[in-house]
């Protein structure tokens, strides 16, 4: 059995609602082999960010390459970078792998505090030059310097609509094959933290699992949905999102494992 290994960049939350928490959990759900580089660790829970601590450039370059050498790679997703220096570092390194890069461009988190400063927003234009695709927000994409300057690099872009008005969100990719765009209600929910992560690590999943780009989005977005209607209403905030999409996925599998001439009910039975 082989499995889509995705490698990702990112800072720790310890809410566990964004950030490589969420990738984690998301690119698990979606059938995906999480491995992580993390950037920078936080402490912030649903209420905000409390303090950040960047990791060292050169540890998180030993991250990657310790995964990379052993492992392997099919997808990357880059969220939270850390520094300008970390940036370049990690360009590095990817530049030399041949696998498709998702870049979400953190740079304020859903409380409103920020996660990079001006060099390291800087510093993102060598990242989107390695990306496949670049997912900003609607402010992430003005302070990217518009939708122009994004595509000059040569990712594709999905402009997530989730800080726009009104009641319908539009989420639109473009890419060189033309434009893809999905509209759905807006979820009345304060419990979205993590959306951006969690949807830049669904499709790179999908692309982890030779999912076309429209097809990978195309799933991501429904998972981001489907998660945000079954968030578990914890925390004074922002809380997190329903990743496990209100299953418990460990009884469903014994479940599962007892057609295949494994008799584990007696086992759920005692730990349910």
């Amino acid at each position: 059995m082989t499995i889509a290994r995705v490698l990702i960049v990112a800072g720790s939350d310890s809410g566990g609602g964004a950030g490589i928490q969420a990738d984690i959990k998301t690119v698990t759900m979606l059938g995906g082999h999480a491995m992580t580089a993390i950037t920078a660790i936080t402490a912030q829970n649903t209420l905000g960010v409390q303090a950040v601590h960047p990791v060292p450039t050169e540890m998180v370059v030993a991250q990657m390459q310790s995964v990379i050498d052993d492992l392997g790679v099919d997808a990357v997703k880059i969220g939270m970078i850390g520094s300008a220096e970390t940036a370049q570092a990690v360009v590095g390194v990817l530049e030399r792998l041949s696998v498709p890069v998702v870049f979400d461009p953190v740079m304020i988190a859903t409380s409103g505090a920020t996660l990079a400063d001006e060099a390291t927003i800087a510093a993102f234009g060598r990242l989107m030059r390695i990306a496949a695709v670049v997912t900003p927000n609607l402010p992430e994409l003005a302070a990217l310097g518009g939708e122009a300057v994004v595509r000059a690099s040569g990712a594709a872009l999905l402009v997530k609509g989730g800080h726009g008005e009104g009641q319908k969100i539009e989420d639109r990719l473009v890419a060189d094959e033309g434009e893809t765009v999905w509209t759905h209600g807006r979820i009345d929910t304060v419990h979205s933290h993590g959306t951006g992560c969690t949807l830049a690590s669904g499709i790179a999943t999908g692309l982890a699992q030779n999912m076309t780009l429209s097809d990978a989005c195309d799933r991501a977005i429904a998972y981001v949905q489907s998660a945000l209607a079954t968030a578990p209403n914890i925390g004074g905030g922002h809380g997190p999102m329903g990743h496990a999409l209100a299953l418990t996925p460990y009884y469903h599998l014994l479940a599962a494992a007892d057609s295949d001439g494994w008799d584990a009910s007696a086992f759920a039975a005692k730990w349910s």
